[in-house]
């Protein structure tokens, strides 16, 4: 079955620059890779040749890639900048495998964009898997402050993961029937989200109360 050019095209322009740049154009059928090729001229983004040339340059080489004594010395970790000295007490808000072949590095640099646009401090750093495991992979992570965890979690998922789930939702509507469609109620198929919602809210106001502010 052949995708829908004029869903893949709204899907597309749905997503943020660094969402759309993290995904993976060879991965992709020739009808959508067209789709995304349009989307990336619309926005003038470098194609992803270009921008996995400019990550990879800022980027340390992983450990095959390293002399014997140059592993001893980098120690467990590649680490994209300084080390903050908030490290010893922060918290993971992403994590992808660096495995060979996938875009790990453009999404691990694109949520670190997010964050460092919202003024969230973090920090990006690849780590080696132990050597007995099996295969031997290494992992990006992004770390911030522990006291930003909900902050960064937050913010990650309104300008990366969000836009997904909204695909997904347009999709999961667009093939209902339009009588299946008025028989919807967003409160009840996603109860879990309006829920927290209103958890959010009343412990907040509860805190505020507590506190007589």
């Amino acid at each position: 079955m052949q995708p829908d050019p004029e869903y893949l095209r709204r899907h597309y322009s749905s997503l943020s620059d660094e969402a759309l740049l993290a995904v993976d154009r060879d991965e992709l059928v020739e009808t959508a890779q067209q789709c995304y090729d349009a989307e990336l001229n619309t926005r003038d983004l470098p194609a992803r040749s270009s921008v996995r040339k400019t990550v990879r340059a800022q980027v340390p080489k992983p450990s095959d890639d390293l002399s014997d004594e140059e592993v001893e010395a980098e120690g467990d970790s590649f680490e994209t900048g300084d080390s903050p000295d908030w490290l010893d007490e922060a918290a993971e808000v992403y994590s992808v495998v660096a495995a060979p072949g996938t875009t790990a590095e453009d999404a691990a640099s694109g949520a670190r964009n997010v964050l460092e646009a919202a003024d969230i401090p973090c920090h990006l750093e690849l780590i080696e898997t132990p050597e007995e495991k099996i295969p031997p992979t290494n992992r990006w992570r992004l770390l911030v402050p522990g006291n930003f965890h909900l902050q960064a979690t937050s913010t990650l998922e309104r300008d990366i993961f969000n836009q997904e789930f909204e695909a997904g939702w347009k999709t999961f509507l667009e093939v209902l029937s339009d009588d299946e469609l008025l028989e919807v109620s967003p409160e009840v198929v996603l109860c879990g989200l309006f829920d927290r919602i209103e958890r959010v809210t009343r412990t907040y106001e509860e805190e505020v109360a507590r506190r007589r502010l």
